[in-house]
């Protein structure tokens, strides 16, 4: 779908994905910054959500003590996170910093580091995501995150999705392979959640420390 056809489903929708997080994000976010707090020093971690949406994702981190960077390409995504951002407290919207901007694009890509990197249900062609992965993990801090959701090619409700856009967890493992060495695999599988009945896939890398060591397994 192009950033016109977003725009109008959004445009014809009060909230397409809703405002409560996926809880796999809320779960791996809080893990990840309570393992952060001994070594920070009074900055919020920082946090950069590739395909944003409504930013559904950014707002709850960004009430969860994050710096979060949001990008979309979808002009009115954005201003519907801005939005729904109104309604939170000066200092957790202070906390955002939107960017109507093409996630494929290297141009358009923001600054790192961060702490966490996520792409929830940001399906793309597979040479495109391949580039969007590789640069996303290049952004992490060492022992940051990143964190790729989206839908499971054997679910019906994938169906509304180009077929070549959607991905299994080895599909991520080999656009990530090149990497080895520098991320190390947590989790790459099909996920069920208990307030879903359709299973979604989860992958997790932490970008690995220097002296320390990991690597990919496909």
């Amino acid at each position: 779908m192009t950033a016109a056809d977003w725009d109008a489903r959004y445009a014809h929708s009060e909230l397409v994905w809703g405002t409560p997080p996926h809880p796999i994000v809320a779960e791996q976010a809080t893990a990840l910054q309570r393992s952060l707090l001994p070594s920070r020093t009074g900055e919020p971690p920082r946090a950069l959500d590739l395909g944003c949406g409504e930013g559904r994702h950014t707002l709850w981190l960004a009430t969860h003590g994050w710096q979060v960077t949001a990008v979309d390409f979808s002009q009115v995504g954005i201003d519907k996170g801005r939005t729904l951002a109104a309604r939170l407290s000066r200092s957790a919207r202070g906390r955002i910093t939107w960017h109507c901007a093409d996630v494929t694009d290297p141009a358009a890509g923001p600054d790192g580091p961060f702490e966490l990197v996520l792409l929830t249900c940001l399906h793309l062609p597979p040479e495109q995501r391949r580039a969007v992965l590789r640069r996303a993990a290049d952004l992490l801090i060492p022992d940051g995150l990143l964190l790729v959701l989206g839908h499971d090619p054997a679910d019906p409700v994938a169906a509304e999705h180009d077929p070549a856009t959607l991905f299994t967890p080895e599909d991520i493992l080999r656009d990530l392979a090149c990497l080895a060495g520098q991320l190390r695999e947590r989790v790459a599988d099909r996920v069920s959640r208990a307030d879903a009945d359709h299973p979604d896939i989860l992958v997790l890398m932490t970008r690995i420390a220097p002296g320390d060591h990991g690597t990919i397994a496909l």
